[in-house]
């Protein structure tokens, strides 16, 4: 049995796309959120994926950030499915 680098059960980005993982977060917050929650200035003016990709892929700092606020959202997700899952069961009781 081989341990595989390929293989990344419990990573989050593993497979995901940077492009992916920027949408993701403009779809869940927005540019304005995104500038606030990591004020950098490809968030803030004339945003788009483009000129953000570029920028992250140049600046690692950046980029460690975008994908630590995507962990989060995916946690923060999770969560509030698992709440929602609880309640819909405690109502068929």
């Amino acid at each position: 049995m081989s341990n595989s680098p390929s293989k990344q059960p419990n990573n989050p980005l593993h497979g995901i796309t940077l492009e992916a993982i920027l949408t993701a977060l403009v779809s869940h917050y927005s540019w304005a959120e995104l500038a606030l929650r990591i004020p950098v200035r490809c968030f803030s003016n004339d945003p788009s994926i483009a000129s953000s990709l570029k920028f992250l892929r140049k600046t690692p700092w950046a980029r460690d950030k975008v994908e630590g606020l995507y962990t989060f959202m995916l946690r923060e997700n999770n969560c509030l499915n698992a709440e929602k899952f609880n309640t819909d069961l405690n109502k068929l009781e």
